[in-house]
């Protein structure tokens, strides 16, 4: 069994992600959540993902992380995911159970510590509190299996024209953690969007049981975008991670040196992915997995028939 910690900013795809890995406690086991600031403050972000714990009943720690990125104010997703960072989700109760009293780094520490086994970090997020923790704790990357991260893209950006949010929010985080030497998978915007969930298929969750009913809000809201754009579907970008996770045969991806821009003008924050071959690579830890396309619709029943089961346990 996998034992996976997430880290991330929820965030309507965030908490997608999530539910999809708890879903599947014969194959992953969730060891807590650590928050950071991105889609809505570091603060927010916590609220929401033990607002939707609580509503499920389920019961993982979480740990606040850093508010700001390490060198510049925070650029927020507010326009995507609202003020509270999962807008649309407002009628459902607030969270009564109460964060882990640790900050993220000292919580990552602390059970990362207390591993006997590897643990594979999941991030969806700027990559603050995974950069403070690796150079506060540099004897701990040995104990990171890999690194499952949305973030960043092949060719193109959503930020700039060839950045993606979660580079672009905090660049010198990100370069730190590229740098570390620890094996990562990166789930690119490619890939993210070759995934995207149909419209219709959504609204399949709307006479669903407890799960695919949360599930159908989250997206109702976050599918606005798409909407407004005439588009039929929707990329729900950090479900990819866990289908990856998951499944992993069902992605098409190259291995590349990736390295991190800060401080392009217009490219800050892009993965310069360099496919010129091996012979540009100058050591093994330079390689990042990328991540480019997915088989749509298997990963798309990977995801309903996740909810189904999940309905099952709340009837």
């Amino acid at each position: 069994m996998r034992k996976i910690l997430f880290d991330g900013d929820p965030g309507h795809d965030d908490v997608i992600a999530f539910l999809t890995a708890a879903g599947h406690p014969e194959e992953v086991e969730i060891c807590g959540f650590t928050t950071v600031a991105g889609n809505s403050s570091a603060d927010n972000c916590t609220e929401n993902i033990l607002k939707i714990m609580d509503y499920l009943n389920l019961s993982y720690p979480v740990a606040t992380g850093y508010n700001e990125p390490l060198c510049r104010p925070l650029d927020n997703a507010a326009k995507f995911h609202g003020e509270t960072g999962l807008d649309g989700c407002l009628a459902y109760p607030d969270a009564f159970t109460r964060k882990d009293p640790r900050h993220a780094v000292e919580f990552l520490k602390d059970t990362v510590s207390a591993m006997e086994d590897e643990v594979t970090l999941v991030t969806m997020g700027p990559l603050t509190n995974i950069a403070v923790f690796f150079k506060t704790y540099p004897h701990l990357r040995k104990k990171i299996r890999e690194i499952i991260m949305m973030g960043g893209s092949y060719s193109s950006g959503n930020m700039l024209a060839k950045s993606e949010f979660n580079m672009f929010a905090d660049p010198e985080s990100a370069r730190i953690v590229f740098d570390s030497g620890v094996s990562i998978v990166l789930a690119t915007m490619e890939a993210c969007y070759s995934g995207a969930l149909l419209l219709t298929e959504q609204e399949t969750l709307k006479n669903g049981g407890k799960v695919s009913r949360l599930v159908y809000d989250i997206l109702k809201y976050y599918s606005r975008y798409a909407l407004r754009n005439g588009w039929d579907r929707t990329a729900v970008y950090d479900l990819t991670t866990v289908v990856y996770l998951l499944a992993p045969d069902l992605f098409q991806y190259r291995d590349m040196r990736v390295d991190i821009e800060v401080n392009g003008v217009y490219t800050r924050g892009m993965t310069v992915c360099d496919d010129r071959g091996p012979a540009y690579i100058e050591a093994p830890e330079q390689t990042k997995r990328v991540l480019l396309s997915v088989d749509r619709e298997k990963l798309a029943s990977l995801f309903f028939e996740t909810l189904k089961k999940m309905d099952q346990w709340y009837i």
